[in-house]
């Protein structure tokens, strides 16, 4: 039986930011930060190392409102400005990953989370490691797709299956986004069910599987909950149905993704070392050859 081809899709956004919170700053001489770009590609180069992907592909988010913003104004309100250290270090990073050959997908209207969604949907036949710094992706894991993401430090790395997904959550991961529905998402500003916390929220997805259940059984006071548990729930409905709405990762953008072009291994390694040189990334030079295409 022959080996299933195997996908990194790279979660750019999260990755930059947990970079550049967890290394120190960087800086050229000509004062370009790069600690981001640095801890990017070191979270990157690893993952190619340890996953042998044949193909390789980014995914970033825009500058512009998503369609969760039309559907609620507080979607992400309470987050802080992007740290301009961050900001100028996401074109750097883009040259970089076109030096690699690696495609860039972003689209306006839609996170970086719904083109990875997408694309999954897109590579049914396919292995998939999403590289991500957070647990958004979770949803997504099957027996295909994995999610590979950082432990505590930027070198520490967690690999999310099914099994692992149930370990902490509590939930399948075809269940996360009712789950999310009931706790919310403090770091999304997804308000969930007031009162509702991951035990108490585990403990329901458990019971009922779905929100849409779950809710079937409270209109018609069959569900077995306690009392105070049953009038959290009907108080938010309406808040839990949005929040599920918030956290469903949309897999059906409009994308023009070609696996073939994600093939990895075809770059040219001076244009590589010479990005590097620029960027004063001397140590990453010596590191290419780990690099399985070369």
């Amino acid at each position: 039986m022959e080996n299933k081809k195997r996908l990194i899709i790279i979660d750019s956004n999260a990755l930059l930011h947990r970079a550049f919170h967890a290394l120190p700053p960087l800086m050229t001489k000509t004062g370009q930060e790069t600690g981001a770009v640095y801890g990017f590609l070191l979270t990157l180069f690893k993952a190619i190392n340890d996953l042998k992907a044949d193909y390789v592909v980014a995914c970033f988010d825009t500058k512009m409102p998503t369609f969760r913003h039309e559907m609620y104004k507080d979607y992400k309100a309470q987050r802080p400005v992007t740290p301009s250290g961050i900001v100028s270090q996401i074109p750097v990073t883009k040259e970089v990953l076109e030096a690699f050959k690696i495609p860039v997908f972003a689209k306006e209207g839609v996170e970086a989370d719904d083109l990875i969604a997408t694309i999954c949907a897109k590579t049914p036949n396919t292995e998939i490691y999403i590289v991500s710094g957070d647990m958004d992706n979770t949803q997504l894991v099957n027996e295909n797709i994995k999610v590979y993401t950082l432990g505590k430090g930027i070198k520490d790395t967690v690999i999310y299956d099914i099994n692992k997904v149930v370990e902490r959550f509590g939930v399948k991961p075809e269940q996360m986004v009712d789950y999310k529905a009931l706790t919310g998402d403090a770091s999304d500003n997804i308000p969930g069910v007031e009162g509702i916390g991951k035990k108490t929220a585990a403990e329901i997805i458990g019971q009922y599987g779905r929100i849409k259940n779950l809710y079937d059984e409270l209109a018609t006071d069959t569900a077995v909950l306690k009392p105070k548990v049953k009038e959290m729930l009907k108080k938010n409905k309406e808040s839990a149905l949005m929040s599920r709405d918030l956290a469903q990762m949309k897999s059906d953008v409009d994308v023009n993704f070609i696996l073939d072009d994600c093939k990895f291994g075809g770059y040219d390694k001076n244009k590589v070392e010479e990005i590097f040189k620029k960027l004063e990334f001397n140590s990453l030079i010596n590191r290419l050859p780990l690099c399985p295409s070369l």
